[in-house]
């Protein structure tokens, strides 16, 4: 059947408004399109490049928009699914219209809507890639916080509407991270230790098997593990004249010394006292202060193995360890870490008094300030024996305040596991000595039993 000729006329006149109405409409959805996949991937870069202090900002701000950014940095696995997540969604709406538009124009039956097809997928990978990409990624890099701020409502919006979808992929991550870390065999450092013991022989000596369990046990202590703590640093004031510090330097016996201005949360550098060599016959006047090596801090949480590393890469021996704050917790030096895997090593000028006295076969009196891992060595406890009671603390005297949630006083008594800690001694501040009583008796009735 023929169409009615009038139909056709009204079809041809309207046809082409309607297109040329359509690839306008698009044409603004795809430049809006584009202009939303350029903030979602530069808000990737924006939101992940944020430091420590501008974290500290903006959890401390009372502006919403510093907040709206805070808490999504506080789960940020959803956060970086929720970005992956519209990041594509966005870009598979820009090419499905980007296609349509061209069929629009060219009509879906052309020959060369093919050839056009092929260029336009050249076109929108360049496009997606330098102005949705690249463009917003570098500009974000350099004004993370700015950029983070002024996407924050766009990121939040996505929140909401993918939040099932990315827990969903989280979910499924962590099952696939779950599985893959089961086989692949990894022991820990306990097992290890229990391997230790049962693989050597009554040829292997104790020694050897302390180095062996020092190596073990190598890359989980932290510096705040070996450090020797803030009171007992020896260091040196830069008031000091150079007759005052030769005198000081002549008493400590170190070859090394940090120097501090004020206060020693303030370490203005390190004195190397072979420095001082060719300057002993100067005056009092002499400026000694121009003679220090610059210090190297290390957070206190930092493991010992990394430590290592970094000294021998910085060709350094001593590390100041500083707290969140900045302020001066201890000194570690290359000995401290040495002295992890081969045990204790004395010079001429160590004191070779120990921190514990021993009583009888299950009494001690230990110094408070006696590390927890060389209270554990002396009974040849795992490093985590305490982990569920220490809290933050490093030292034994540190545990006690944990135990008893308070300073305790001197003759009471606490029990964890086979000991019984009985303070001896303390002051306002601290405890200053623990007696340690174990439970020899119950431990040999138990290992018969098994």
């Amino acid at each position: 059947m023929d169409a009615d000729p009038y139909t056709i006329q009204l079809v041809t006149i309207l046809e082409p408004q309607l297109n040329y109405t359509s690839v306008f409409v698009i044409g603004l959805i795809l430049l809006a399109l584009l202009g939303l996949s350029a903030l979602l991937a530069g808000s990737e870069v924006a939101f992940f490049s944020l430091n420590a202090d501008q974290r500290i900002a903006l959890r401390e701000s009372d502006k919403s928009a510093e907040k709206a950014v805070s808490i999504l940095l506080d789960k940020p696995q959803q956060l970086l699914a929720t970005l992956l997540i519209a990041i594509n969604f966005v870009n598979i709406i820009f090419i499905t219209l980007a296609n349509y538009l061209t069929e629009l124009i060219l009509g879906p039956q052309s020959v060369g809507t093919l050839v056009v097809t092929l260029f336009l997928l050249v076109g929108v990978t360049f496009i997606i890639t330098f102005f949705g990409e690249l463009i917003p990624k570098v500009w974000a890099q350099q004004n993370n916080l700015k950029f983070a701020l002024f996407t924050s409502p766009f990121i939040e919006f996505f929140t909401l509407i993918f939040l099932p979808l990315a827990k969903s992929l989280l979910a499924i991550s962590n099952l696939i991270e779950k599985r893959i870390e089961k086989k692949s065999y990894t022991l820990t450092a306990h097992e290890l230790n229990h391997a230790l013991e049962i693989t050597t022989d009554e040829n292997t000596t104790e020694q050897e098997k302390d180095i062996l369990r020092g190596i073990l046990n190598f890359g989980n202590t932290s510096v705040k593990s070996v450090m020797q703590a803030r009171r007992d640093i020896v260091a040196f004031d830069t008031e000091m004249d150079f007759h005052e510090l030769m005198d000081k330097i002549n008493k400590n016996g170190y070859s090394r010394v940090p120097v501090f201005k004020d206060t020693i949360d303030k370490i203005e550098g390190i004195l190397y006292i072979k420095d001082l060599l060719k300057h002993v016959d100067k005056d009092e006047s002499f400026d000694w202060i121009s003679l220090l090596h610059q210090p190297f801090f290390v957070p206190e949480n930092k493991k010992i193995d990394d430590l290592l590393y970094d000294f021998q890469e910085k060709r350094v021996h001593m590390a100041v360890v500083v707290n969140e704050y900045g302020e001066t917790e201890g000194l570690v030096t290359m000995e401290d870490i040495i002295e992890e895997i081969v045990g204790e090593i004395n010079d001429e000028f160590d004191d070779e008094t120990k921190d514990y006295k021993r009583i009888d076969d299950s009494t001690y009196v230990f110094e408070a300030k006696t590390s927890l891992n060389d209270f554990g060595k002396v009974f040849d406890l795992d490093s985590t024996y305490f982990e569920k009671v220490r809290g933050e603390s490093e030292t034994l005297g540190g545990m006690m305040i944990e135990l008893f949630a308070r300073i305790p006083n001197a003759g009471e008594e606490i029990s964890f596991d086979k000991f019984v800690f009985k303070v001896q001694s303390v002051d306002l501040r601290r405890v200053k000595k623990v007696h340690v009583k174990v439970a020899m008796q119950e431990k040999q009735d138990e290992e018969a039993t098994n």
